[in-house]
């Protein structure tokens, strides 16, 4: 109070030299604002650009390419799985086997996969359980094979005991083992697979990749949590995609991941990479390591599990944030930023510094970003979809907004809690994308 008396009611005097660092600040930093939005906007043009050269192109039928050793992973069961399975049954390709994943013998999936083995008798299928049994097709009928009665090498082979925290490694573990071909194809127990999908990716596996993906995108379903699912992996997830694979970042998914296994075997094998949840990101950095590129194919992954809802959806794209901040912990900044409603908040920021005398120019700012995000995202969604899409732009708009809106509280939720619940499991994140089973609180005792 003296110290204001004393300067007359004028700020005290070790504020000044702080009030004029802000000010000196106040220009380089609505520069770089200014500059980084320039960078949101061009990887607008870059998606919709690399999305017009890459999706959906022409496919050419040929008999020379390689065998494709299909893994599915599968943890329980829904409405769509019998038709997402049987997708790949129908595959046009010359050489190819199914080998599918089961934890345990008690999994509801299982008897999806025999009703289909049953079901087309002339496709090489296989299905491995972890714990207890392995099935194998023989003619018409299907085998039970108990490990127990098995020597350890083939108990090795097939199980090869706990490989890591991650269950959907040790879960593939077997089936890669025994895989007979030279690609790996990973794919996930909701992805529904169009008759010539799989002849589109091996077209992509030129002689200097070793990973393609398949952009994940969404089938068409009703309903409001299928429309927020279509509308984020149509925008947002695609505008990153598309422009990261363009330009060479790593940004590889594993819902629809085609190896090759020598490549992987030379990485450590599929086992090395039991201690990640994200598995599928660092299989791309192990094959950019050695000089391998990685490649996107022509057409999407449909994801279709049935009855997708909006807080299941909030809880996977969480998960994912947490992910990508224990593996790139430069996320925790730019993650956030590269939203629509808050890169706009710091443009109408830069405006006001640049141009602190015309303040009307903030609100012509905010009507131009607006209209430009929406219109990108919109032709990117159309591009994506390659057709009509299941809702109108009203539906579009509403639904765009407001996934904006939770974008910013979600990432919020991911930040402050980094354990994640996936499957049946619980994990806590380590810096690097390394997982451990997560710190519980010892119990309380009770008092004698």
């Amino acid at each position: 109070m003296k110290l204001f008396v004393e300067n007359e009611g004028r700020w005290p005097q070790m504020t000044l030299p702080l009030i004029d660092f802000i000010s000196s600040c106040a220009f380089p930093f609505a520069v770089s604002i200014s500059l980084f939005l320039c960078g949101l906007y061009i990887v607008h043009i870059i998606a919709i650009s690399y999305a017009k050269y890459r999706l959906h192109r022409p496919i050419t039928t040929r008999s020379d390419t390689a065998g494709v050793s299909i893994i599915k992973p599968l943890v329980g069961t829904d409405e769509n799985l019998f038709f997402n399975l049987e997708s790949f049954f129908k595959l046009k390709y010359h050489c190819y086997e199914l080998l599918f994943c089961l934890h345990d013998a008690s999994d509801p999936s299982q008897k999806v996969v025999e009703a289909l083995m049953m079901k087309y008798p002339y496709i090489d299928a296989r299905l491995f359980c972890v714990k207890f049994i392995l099935l194998f097709l023989e003619v018409s009928t299907v085998r039970y094979t108990f490990h127990e009665h098995l020597p350890q090498e083939i108990l090795l082979l097939l199980c090869g005991g706990n490989i890591g925290l991650n269950p959907k490694i040790d879960n593939m573990i077997p089936a890669y083992r025994a895989s007979k071909y030279p690609l790996i194809l990973v794919s996930d127990s909701g992805i529904y697979m169009r008759e010539d999908a799989l002849m589109d990716m091996v077209n992509a596996m030129t002689s200097d990749v070793a990973l393609v993906t398949q952009m994940p995108f969404c089938a068409d379903r009703p309903g409001f949590g299928a429309n927020l699912e279509q509308v984020y992996f149509g925008t947002e997830h695609a505008r990153i995609y598309l422009a990261g694979n363009c330009l060479r970042f790593i940004c590889s998914t594993g819902m629809s991941s085609l190896m090759r296994k020598c490549a992987l075997e030379d990485a450590g094998g599929m086992e090395n990479f039991g201690d990640y949840l994200a598995e599928d990101y660092f299989f791309g950095v192990a094959f950019a390591k050695r000089g391998w590129k990685i490649a996107i194919s022509g057409l999407p992954a449909m994801q279709n599990t049935a009855r997708p809802d909006p807080n299941t959806f909030h809880e996977r794209i969480c998960r994912w944030i947490k992910l990508r901040i224990a593996m790139l912990p430069h996320t925790i900044i730019l993650e956030p930023l590269q939203d629509c409603f808050l890169s706009g908040i710091l443009g109408c920021c830069a405006i006001l510094i640049l141009l602190p005398s015309s303040p009307i120019y903030i609100f012509y700012y905010f009507i131009f970003h607006l209209i430009y995000w929406i219109s990108c995202d919109y032709t990117l969604i159309h591009l994506v979809q390659n057709g009509p899409l299941p809702f109108s732009f009203a539906q579009f708009l509403f639904v765009w907004l407001y996934r904006e809106a939770l974008s910013f509280p979600i990432w919020c939720q991911a930040l402050f809690n980094p354990n994640i619940k996936w499957r049946k499991g619980n994990f806590r994140l380590r810096w690097g994308g390394r997982i451990a089973q997560p710190v519980r609180s010892p119990k309380k005792l009770n008092s004698c």
